[in-house]
């Protein structure tokens, strides 16, 4: 049973459940036992005052709920699951001395910006750096049949004819809208002229960088009320485990004419456990939260989803997937930009929104909180569907 990755995968979600419920219940009466309480500014919200105190830091329930069923189901010599691993341990740390420093040292401001954009940019420069020169992190392509004496050339049947392929090397990502569903980052230099495959490397570390800092970021900001960056993250989580089930299977991927990508399904299993591990702390930090993530939680879960897209090539799919969060970080930066440039034009600053993130926005219009949830919620999982349909799209 354990060698097909749907039963792992299975087990993955239910350990993940238990280590979250059970478990979770025992590490929120220590953190309140500790003091460990949230500290609440007034920004004149309904019901956020009541907030003051609840315990923070329980992004450490979803780190062992997305860990433990990992290291016992996965497959820890597997390249990809390894590099989520790191990404867990990298971006929960990078979290926790955040929280540590505005839970213990009682400062506000936490981990200064800098810190964790260098935290998180040494990251990204990790896993492009090992997706790009790493033996093992192939893409199957077909070739030409005069090509069909090179080494490493195996065929297959499509249709009755004989299609050989081979496993190469790639800057390649699949992108919708775009003939044959896919896009090679080096063409980006084809201006360049000859030889412009060269500096390929340079421009999928930009693009690596610019996604787990956007959507790490992303997450943060959207984890404002109860349940919502919680429940988004289980969305997008139960999509990307789709999509790299389909990838990771060469029956399937030839079936939807995408990319195969050798030893991907693999992070299924991973996929399996943060699922898990989401819907488990949401029994918890669902309204009224009786725990709340902190920052130890969502730049990890962040992370998470940038590098699993970005390992499993639909990167450029995650404008449309997290699409809650595109929103929430937009709202933030139109809110911020706008109020500079009337002030320094009018003197007086003026705002697009009510209050930024865009769901205190519902809550100053007198939106419940569980209300904006689970409308967020319904948003997510239509969006969740698109992306899955874009795979056909061409």
């Amino acid at each position: 049973m354990f060698q097909f990755i749907s039963f792992r995968t299975g087990m993955a979600v239910i350990f993940s459940l238990l280590i979250t419920t059970v478990y979770g219940r025992r590490l929120i009466d220590m953190l309140r036992n500790k003091q460990v309480g949230e500290t609440v500014r007034n920004l004149g919200l309904e019901g956020q005052i009541e907030k003051q105190g609840t315990p923070t830091m329980g992004g450490i329930i979803i780190l062992l709920g997305i860990l433990v069923p990992t290291l016992l189901f996965a497959k820890i010599d597997n390249i990809y699951v390894l590099l989520m691993l790191i990404t867990t341990v990298w971006m929960g740390a990078i979290g926790f001395v955040d929280d540590y420093i505005k839970v213990f040292k009682k400062d506000k401001e936490g981990l200064a910006g800098r810190f964790k954009i260098m935290g998180q940019v040494g990251l990204a420069l990790i896993i492009g750096w090992t997706m790009y020169f790493h033996p093992d992190i192939v893409v199957r392509e077909q070739v030409t049949k005069p090509q069909v004496q090179t080494a490493g050339i195996s065929n297959h049947q499509v249709d009755g004819k004989t299609v050989y392929t081979r496993d190469v090397k790639s800057t390649l990502t699949n992108v919708p809208f775009y003939k044959n569903n896919e896009f090679d980052y080096a063409k980006v230099l084809k201006f360049m002229g000859d030889g412009y495959q060269r500096y390929a490397l340079i421009v999928f570390l930009l693009v690596v960088i610019v996604i787990v800092t956007a959507v790490s970021n992303g997450a943060n900001i959207t984890d404002g009320i109860d349940g919502l960056a919680t429940g988004t993250s289980a969305i997008v989580g139960i999509t990307l485990a789709v999509l790299a089930y389909v990838s990771g299977n060469t029956i399937i991927a030839n079936y939807l004419n995408i990319m195969y990508i050798p030893n991907s399904a693999e992070l299924v299993v991973f996929a399996g456990a943060f699922v898990g591990a989401c819907v488990g702390f949401l029994w918890y930090n669902s309204y009224p939260a009786q725990v709340f993530m902190g920052d130890t939680g969502s730049l990890a879960i962040g992370g998470i989803i940038a590098a699993f897209a970005i390992m499993i090539r639909k990167e450029l799919l995650i404008p449309m997937l997290c699409g809650v969060f595109l929103v929430e970080n937009l709202s933030v930066i139109i809110q911020v930009s706008w109020f500079k440039y009337t002030k320094r034009k009018y003197g007086i600053g003026r705002r697009v929104f009510l209050m930024s993130p865009l769901h205190h926005h519902y809550q100053k219009k007198g939106y419940h909180e569980a209300k904006i949830v689970t409308r967020f919620w319904i948003m997510g999982i239509l969006l969740a569907i698109l992306t899955i349909v874009t795979l056909k799209l061409r």
